[in-house]
Formats: structure tokens, sequence, C-alpha cells
């Protein structure tokens, strides 16, 4: 396939704004270069990066594609130099690092993974993101063990499910907060021992009673500014707090002396920045643990709902609602097979 020949549908964003402004535009198909796969889309996940690179407050990395969407699922169709893990032919999902809102885009080979057995093209399109996210850095950097206990705050997103879900699966008691009867049910569903109403009870206070005192050894938190100092409460002694976004502000003011005197941790990633080399290298790891987990339909992603490509406005307006439970995702290639 000369790809640079190919003529593709993509979405654009163009200048930024609302959502409405996500556009359908033709280009030209992108040629995988030395160490790359290009991929036939068949469905790409939606994620808050995307939103917010969307509004013009995330810029993509130099160097990274100015297109959104940063996970697909489908075939590989051309190669690029120095490739001997994949060939045409091969059903893939992958991280890319943007431009999985097309029919066609380039990544990584190392980046690519097999779709697990029993797994829809639909499900592992709402894999690499969450998935790479969460074991980046609920397990590699908090060093989440069984036995040890976790707190997911915004548990019924794709990122909160995944890290109840995960968490569970190695053994860790995972509580979480949600802000509805239904999204503490789903939290509870995916493994949660206890869903916290963060409207209704004060989640600090929650995890007090629940550990006898001693509180939590991890918590995942994406909301910042409202929640830290909370959070810093609801630590054991040497627990650690991730910070993986910040919906509701980056700017603290806070009594910071309980991290000297229990010893505790604050850090936090960020996914797309992270070099080749550190994303090949969670691949490897999430095939060797978390791939056989799926194959045993274990920890498999919640999928809300499904927009063809060109309603990726609505997509990304239901997903600033936050009234979704789970994955968002675009369905890329028309009549996609999700069976394969």
């Amino acid at each position: 396939m000369n790809s640079g020949d190919v003529a593709l549908k993509r979405i654009d964003h163009g200048s930024g704004g609302a959502a409405d402004v996500l556009r359908v535009v033709d280009d030209v198909c992108p040629s995988p270069a030395a160490g790359q796969v290009l991929i036939e889309v068949h469905y790409a996940g939606v994620n808050r990066p995307d939103v917010l690179q969307r509004s013009g407050s995330y810029p993509p990395p130099t160097g990274a594609s100015p297109w959104l969407g940063l996970e697909v699922s489908g075939v590989i169709v051309a190669v690029g130099e120095g490739v001997t893990r994949w060939r045409p032919g091969d059903a893939v999902c992958a991280l890319t690092p943007g431009g999985g809102y097309a029919e066609f885009c380039v990544t990584d080979a190392r980046h690519c993974l097999p779709i697990p057995t029993g797994v829809t093209m639909l499900q592992a399109a709402a894999l690499p993101e969450n998935y790479f996210t969460v074991w980046a850095n609920v397990f590699d950097r908090a060093g989440l063990d069984a036995g040890m206990s976790l707190l997911v705050h915004g548990g019924s997103s794709g990122i909160g499910l995944t890290a109840i879900q995960l968490g569970n699966a190695f053994g860790a008691t995972v509580y979480a907060t949600a802000g509805s009867g239904e999204k503490l049910q789903a939290c509870v569903a995916a493994g949660a021992t206890r869903a916290i109403n963060y409207r209704s009870e004060d989640f600090a206070a929650v995890i007090a009673r629940e550990t006898s005192g001693r509180g939590v050894d991890v918590v995942l938190d994406m909301v910042g500014a409202p929640y830290v100092e909370r959070n810093l409460r609801c630590l054991a002694l040497e627990g650690c707090l991730l910070q993986i976004a910040f919906l509701e502000g980056s700017h603290f003011d806070f009594d910071a002396t309980p991290i000297m005197l229990r010893r505790l941790t604050l850090t936090g990633s960020t996914l797309r920045a992270r070099s080749d080399d550190q994303k090949a290298d969670i691949a490897r790891r999430l095939e060797a643990a978390v791939w056989p987990l799926l194959e045993q339909g274990k920890c498999l992603p919640v999928i809300h709902s499904v927009f063809p490509l060109a309603d990726a406005g609505a997509a990304h307006a239901l997903m600033e609602s936050s009234r979704h439970i789970g994955k968002i995702m675009l369905s890329v290639k028309e009549h996609a097979n999700e069976t394969r």
C-alpha cells in the first residue's frame, strides 16, 4: 500500500473551541516511518486529553501529531523499515501519538498490542489509553500490590473503572468516589469494596471509618486542588498520592506538614509526553500482566456509547457533561466487524 497516495477522512478541530467545531475533513494518509506501522482504524477512544486539546488547553507535545485521537483498534496495512513483530493483516489495538480520529493512523510499532482472544475490536480500542495510564501510575509508580488499599476518584470514568478492576484483580482493597447512585453501583460492580458519594459524604471521613483510621496506601486523583488536602488525610503511613489530571485546578494551598510526618509521596505523570521507549516498556508489562486477565474475560472495559466518526462533536459534548459511565467511543470504519 502506497499510503501517501491514499486519501482519508479525519476529524479536524481547526483553531479550537467548543465541541461543535469538530468537522470531518479530507486529508492525505500518513506513511509509516522506520519503526512505525500504519493502521486502518476500526474504532477510536475518546479521552479527556482530546477534549482539552480541542478546547486549546492541552497542546500536543513537540513532534506529536496535531490531530486528535490517542488510542485505536484496527488492522495493520503497512509497516515501516525495521518492524519485525507485525505484518499487514494483523489486528491490533494501539496507543497513538495523535491522529486516531481518522480512517488511517500511524504509531510506533512497539505501542501496538495484539487483540486479546475473545475481546472485540470495539473493546480493544478502549484499552490503550486507560490501561497504560493506570498501570504506569498505580502499579509502576505507586507499587500497588496484593493486600494494599487504593482510593480511586472519578470511579465511574473510563480511567476510574479500569483502576478499580485492576486493583481488585491484583488483590488490593479498592474504594471509589462518584456522584450518583447509578455511578456508585458501577463502581461496586467493577470491584470497589465501598463507593462514596462525594456530593453527600466526606470521602476522607468515610475512608477513616472504613480503614479504622489507618488510611489507604494509594490515592488516584484527577480532580486536583479541592481534593489535595483531604487526599493527604486519606493516606496511610508512607502512602502515595497519584495526580493524573487537574480537572478543578492545579494550584494548591494546604498544610504540607503531613507529608513529612507520615512520609507521604505526592507524585504524578502524563502519558502522552513520555518517550516512545517508556511507552513501549509499559506495553510489554501490560501484555505480560493484564492481557491474560482480559483473555479470561476479566477487567474488560465498560463501554458507555459509540458514535460515528462524523459525530465526534456529540461524543465530546457527552464527555464534557460527565453523564457517562465508562468509555465513549468512535466507530471509524463503516460496518466495522466487532468480532474480528
